[in-house]
């Protein structure tokens, strides 16, 4: 939702070019917090399509009379409350017709959404300090979503919320805990994002929306997950754990893999050491955790013999033998252990099983196809070595064969 979009529709088309800004003449030399840079606000989404101060502001910022540019008269309204700023953003951008003339692409429901959100309802409520369009957009110096520069962009949206969520002095009263952008951070997905680059790696508006924010409940967390990770979900869902943790009141996904600070899934999680999730609800001997037990050594057994094959591929590939075809299979026992991960969510073990022993199978016959070519690598070079023992047996005979004539012709000249 951008921010000084408001009250546009007040103002004839004709005043929306660029021209004569007294106001920006003024407060560009004004101190804080009335300053206005003018090259700040010449980067404002709404400079670029035109609009000026007035559009949000009124007033008439032609008029070199400051007296007449900021009077009743012409329609000057001044500083904008935070309580009246969605509206003010919202009379236009919830304009379809209007908008369409600028971004036909963007979204008209913003503030709907807003009013929905946990900040919306606060501020209905009469809590001014919940977020407001301008504690997300900026002020003027609102920028596209996509643009990298933008504070909503997916790379610095979590920065953004941080500035509130993070603070304890403000988050005071609230009841929720300020640690959420430092768990983040320490999270898979903030890894995705900001070092591989990942822009479709969640942020804080992917899972809780961005003006319809609201923390998802116990029963829809599962749904945010499965916006993602869809095969899992679908596995959850017909596993035994579905029907006990909605009996418990426990959300599907974050019971096992948390919510902010998501680790890096391992196999560990399945086994009995201390990162086992398992060992949280199933105590040692039950039949949950004997199958864990089995899945997790399964799983550790499939990726040791994927590890074997491969060492054994790349001793013959060093070597001169050409295991392309036994390299594609192995990529198919590669693809069974990941399937194999998967499926652990069906939390059923013979599901699991087989995915492991297809697996399995792909890889050993990767390994014997790596013995076979280190194999054929053994017999080309003792074929080789027989072959170079024999001419220089050859050679050797050769040469005293040649030493014997010329003793011969040595002996007959000298007779």
């Amino acid at each position: 939702m951008a921010l000084f979009g408001g009250f546009i529709l007040l103002l004839p088309p004709a005043s929306y070019g660029q021209g004569k800004n007294t106001c920006l003449d003024c407060h560009a030399v004004l101190p804080p917090p009335l300053e206005v840079a003018q090259e700040q606000f010449a980067r404002d989404i709404h400079a670029e399509k035109g609009l000026n101060c007035a559009s949000c502001h009124g007033g008439d910022p032609s008029n070199e009379d400051p007296l007449e540019a900021m009077s009743r008269a012409a329609g000057f309204r001044g500083k904008v409350r935070r309580a009246q700023i969605p509206a003010l953003c919202g009379s236009c951008h919830s304009d379809a017709a209007y908008m369409r003339r600028f971004n036909p692409s963007l979204r008209t429901d913003q503030l709907a959404q807003y009013r929905t959100s946990g900040h919306g309802r606060g501020l209905a409520r009469g809590d001014t300090k919940v977020a407001v369009c301008t504690d997300c957009h900026s002020i003027h110096g609102i920028r596209p979503a996509s643009d990298t520069r933008s504070s909503v962009h997916p790379l610095r949206v979590a920065e953004t919320c941080a500035r509130c969520h993070s603070s304890a002095e403000h988050m005071k009263g609230y009841r929720l805990p300020t640690d959420q952008f430092a768990a983040y951070t320490a999270s898979v997905h903030h890894e995705a994002l900001v070092q591989r680059g990942d822009l479709s790696a969640p942020t804080c508006s992917t899972c809780h929306g961005n003006h319809g924010a609201a923390p998802p409940g116990v029963a829809s967390v599962e749904f945010v997950c499965s916006t993602c990770h869809v095969f899992q979900m679908k596995l959850f869902d017909a596993s035994p754990h579905r029907a006990p943790f909605a009996a418990a009141g426990f959300p599907g996904c974050v019971t096992c893999h948390g919510n902010h600070r998501i680790a890096r899934p391992s196999d560990e999680m399945l086994g009995t050491g201390r990162d086992s999730v398992c060992l949280n609800c199933h105590s040692p001997g039950d039949a949950g955790y004997q199958a864990a037990a089995t899945m997790h050594e399964q799983l550790k057994q499939l990726e040791s013999a994927i590890a074997r094959a491969q060492e054994i591929l790349d001793r013959a590939e060093r070597s001169g033998m050409e295991v392309g075809e036994s390299r594609l299979e192995q990529a198919q026992a590669r693809d069974g252990l990941t399937k194999a991960r998967v499926t652990i969510h069906s939390f059923t073990l013979a599901r699991v099983q087989q995915d492991i022993q297809a697996g399995m199978q792909v890889a050993e016959k990767t390994y014997q196809a790596g013995l076979a070519a280190l194999e054929e690598r053994d017999y080309r070079r003792r074929g080789l070595a027989v072959s170079l023992v024999s001419i220089l047996i050859v050679l050797i005979g050769l040469w005293l064969y040649l030493r014997k004539l010329e003793s011969r012709a040595a002996g007959g000249a000298t007779g």
